[in-house]
């Protein structure tokens, strides 16, 4: 199955999209880079049980950061504002990453459109003290590094950028440029967001991938016990991010949670 993104325009605001699969909906917010720059494995298996809907955030990839936007809660008004736009309906709404946590700024603010919840190690709410690291600060640290921790297996986000494009060069540096810009001061997370969790009505899934060492687990346990009809589940051989190294686990477990009629509880 092969994916090609398409622009939409939403208000003032123009981004991309990838679309695939027919049925349910299903709204994937992606993690840093974009949704399909390390692979898109997820996406054509998911792409089987739904209408996948795979935004580029605003100012990331190919589109420039919108005028006037200034923090987290930006980007939660525009995707469900694009909710809107697309009149999604029972979908799924899923993140991960740094896409988790916009999901999560979404669901506090309104689930009209959505009857499930995934948040795949999200970023977005901070469980220690002022002088926790519970997010480690990757623009502080090499690429090596950064492979090693966010990671089960770190070949697998090794790239030579001497043989990339100037264009896709440009769209990596502008979706850093932007996760910096959003995500920079406080590091990562909204300080106001966990005193707001109790307000996501829906089933929420909180996964999390076994050797996730960029998110500390307490983090992951913060969402579980504070969401009111959150799961939890652990994803084995898989860092940050279980839906690239662990495509298939993440998507079964992802149908099996969000199976029309399953309010969220253990099966």
């Amino acid at each position: 199955m092969k994916f090609e993104a398409r622009p939409v325009r939403i208000g003032a605001v123009s981004t991309q999209i990838i679309e695939a699969g027919e049925g349910r909906p299903l709204l994937f917010l992606h993690s840093g880079e974009g949704p399909d720059t390390l692979a898109d494995r997820y996406m054509q298996l998911l792409a089987e049980h739904y209408r996948v809907i795979c935004p580029w955030h605003p100012g990331f990839g190919d589109s420039t950061r919108p005028p006037g936007f200034r923090d987290i809660g930006d980007l939660a008004y525009f995707y469900l504002d694009l909710a809107d736009h697309f009149g999604l309906k029972d979908a799924v709404l899923a993140g991960a990453s740094f896409g988790g946590w916009i999901a999560a700024e979404m669901a506090i603010r309104s689930t009209a459109h959505f009857s499930h919840l995934v948040l795949a190690d999200p970023f977005g709410v901070k469980a220690g003290g002022r002088d926790a690291r519970d997010i480690v600060d990757f623009f502080a640290i090499d690429e090596e590094t950064w492979h090693k921790v966010a990671f089960h297996d770190p070949s697998i986000a090794k790239r030579d950028f001497t043989k990339m494009s100037d264009e896709e060069l440009g769209r990596l540096v502008r979706s850093k440029e932007s996760l910096s810009f959003y995500g920079w001061k406080p590091f990562m997370h909204n300080p106001q967001l966990k005193r707001w969790l109790h307000r996501i009505r829906i089933p929420t899934l909180v996964m999390n991938g076994s050797e996730d060492r960029v998110v500390a687990e307490t983090c992951f346990r913060l969402y579980a016990e504070t969401v009111p009809n959150a799961t939890r589940v652990t994803i084995d051989r898989a860092g940050h991010y279980p839906h690239i190294e662990q495509p298939e686990a993440f998507v079964r477990e992802v149908v099996r949670f969000a199976q029309p009629g399953h309010d969220g509880g253990p099966q």
